[in-house]
């Protein structure tokens, strides 16, 4: 029997998260979490999907690191009968958040790869070791599987120079490899695919702006399927207002900050990634809470949300200078598939560009691909539910299988909505 299932593995310091799937049809057959790794009391929810069912295991113990961790997730699938001893696992797809300038196309982990990962870790300190630490040890579990890196920053490779180079003394930017890698790849490429779909074109004749906010929150102008502008920069702060990133802002700021306000580089560093964003301006990341304050009238949470949506508008706006013609903007991730208010606030006022929400459309939720503009709109505005595993998963099978049929491409597309009602989101993007 030919092997056609994938292992999607996404490490983060703490946590792992996982899919199985199965790349005849493109179908989960188990997903699962592990969260807390490290600490006292780890958590391990693993839902298997096979048998007609989802019915959701839990519990709670130490579990002391990634490998204590991967081992329990090995126990869970081999539970219902997916162990990764079985011959029908074709490989393991993990996500990697920076690929730098080398790495534009998923690639099979090597020791000469795992070195040039390490060595980006100046430019991905929080993401790149704990992804390496999840490579390791799926090595050691599996060292016989093909293991493949898929990175986020690949996508966003395709950027000329003048969207890519930051303006500063070229000699010091390339000593350093200062320039803007962008981040959220594999969301941006399947979501701008998806909505090619949605509009019954192909992805080479749609120019799309992708709109990813999440706790993490970025923009991309994709021409043709390709990418020609992002939001985030040489790491995830640049761009948007997020859940507790600053985004843009004057780089002075920093300056100003340790020479007046006697702040370390650490401090700043804290302060600008983990306490700006919505959670500096009002207190809470959570979009849900703060559109319950605004409703509620409170002042503190309304600013922030108009924030929020001030800088939104300046890249729909931006990118639309940068493609020329859009045909689509398209919501996702777990802002922008949820929070109706956020949609029409980011478009409001955009009618003279052809954009617009219908109300009534945009208020339905459901985890479905569908249009939210009226029918004389001449922008397209969607709701794209990303599917990030798939991306990988799909990306990694037609590395390591020459046989690959090309209908697994079809199948991202047809499956995505065929699963609708099965989806079950352990993201935090």
């Amino acid at each position: 029997m030919t092997a056609t299932r994938v292992l999607v593995l996404n490490s983060g310091s703490s946590s792992v998260k996982y899919q199985l799937l199965d790349m005849r049809d493109s179908s989960r057959l188990a997903v699962g979490l592990v969260e807390r790794i490290g600490e006292e009391t780890s958590r391990l929810k693993h839902t298997p999907l096979t048998g007609g069912g989802a019915e959701s295991r839990e519990r709670e113990e130490p579990i002391a690191d990634h490998e204590a961790a991967l081992k329990a997730v090995a126990g869970e699938l081999a539970a219902d009968g997916l162990g990764l001893d079985s011959p029908e696992l074709a490989a393991i797809g993990h996500r990697v958040v920076h690929g730098g300038l080398r790495f534009t196309e998923p690639t099979v982990i090597t020791d000469e790869v795992l070195t040039e990962i390490q060595r980006l870790v100046p430019v991905a300190p929080l993401h790149n070791p704990a992804n390496i630490t999840g490579i390791r040890t799926a090595q050691a579990l599996r060292p016989d599987l093909p293991q493949v890196a898929v990175f986020d920053t690949a996508f966003h490779t395709t950027m000329p120079e003048s969207a890519a180079r930051y303006a500063i003394d070229v000699r010091t930017a390339d000593e350093h490899r200062v320039r803007r890698y962008g981040f959220h790849g594999t969301s941006h490429a399947y979501v701008s695919r998806r909505t090619a779909q949605l509009l019954g074109k192909a992805p080479e004749d749609v120019n799309v702006i992708v709109l990813h906010l999440g706790n993490g929150a970025s923009a991309s102008a994709v021409r043709g399927g390709q990418c020609v502008d992002t939001s985030m920069g040489l790491t995830p702060l640049e761009g948007l207002v997020m859940g507790t990133r600053s985004g843009d802002m004057d780089p002075a700021v920093i300056f100003h900050l340790a020479r007046v306000g006697g702040m370390s580089i650490d401090e700043i560093d804290v302060l600008l990634n983990k306490k700006s964003g919505l959670i500096g301006l009002c207190g809470d990341n959570d979009m849900r809470e703060i559109r319950r304050r605004v409703d509620e009238g409170d002042e503190e949470a309304a600013l922030a949300f108009d924030i929020y949506v001030h800088r939104l508008k300046k890249y729909i706006g931006a990118y639309y200078a940068v493609l020329g013609r859009v045909d689509a903007v398209a919501f996702t991730a777990g802002v922008g598939e949820n929070a109706a208010p956020v949609r029409e606030a980011a478009v409001a006022g955009l009618e003279e560009l052809g954009l617009a929400v219908d109300g009534a459309l945009n208020s339905v939720r459901s985890d479905e691909a569908r249009l939210i503009s009226p029918e004389y709109a001449r922008v397209a505005v969607a709701v794209v539910p990303t599917d990030e595993e798939l991306e990988i998963a799909t990306q990694t099978y037609a590395l390591v299988d020459e046989r690959v049929d090309e209908r697994v491409g079809e199948h991202v597309g047809e499956r995505a909505d065929e699963r609708a009602g099965e989806r079950i989101d352990y993201r935090n993007a």
